[in-house]
């Protein structure tokens, strides 16, 4: 079982940064594609950020392109989401995940922290 811990959410005026951390449990955090999904209330759960298991590719959502980027360091079991630009549109609980790749489903999810943009 992978466990996964979000942290760095928070209450920011648009156009501002934040940079979330997801810790993962184990030995076999190498082994999973790791990625972003956020829901704000009333919506659905939208895909955000993916990074492959080495780091090598990542991919992302329409919305999010050019302001957002995923990175991984694998020998801290630490995958990042660094959002610049936020928006008010940003707003929501963001969630880390872990998968076999970048276009699947995932099979593991963190609790998720609030991220609130203000304009």
């Amino acid at each position: 079982q992978v466990q996964l811990v979000e942290s760095g959410g928070g209450m920011v005026q648009a156009g501002d940064s934040l940079r979330l951390s997801c810790a993962t449990s184990g030995r076999t955090f190498s082994n999973y594609a790791m990625g972003w999904f956020r829901q704000a209330p009333g919506k659905e759960r939208e895909f955000v950020a993916a990074i492959s298991m080495g780091g090598g590719s990542t991919r992302y959502a329409d919305s999010v392109k050019c302001r957002f980027t995923t990175s991984r360091d694998n020998a801290k079991n630490t995958v990042y989401l660094q959002m610049n630009s936020l928006r008010p549109g940003d707003t929501a609980v963001y969630y880390c995940t872990a998968g076999l790749t970048t276009r699947s489903m995932p099979l593991y999810w963190g609790q998720g922290t609030q991220v609130t943009v203000y304009s």
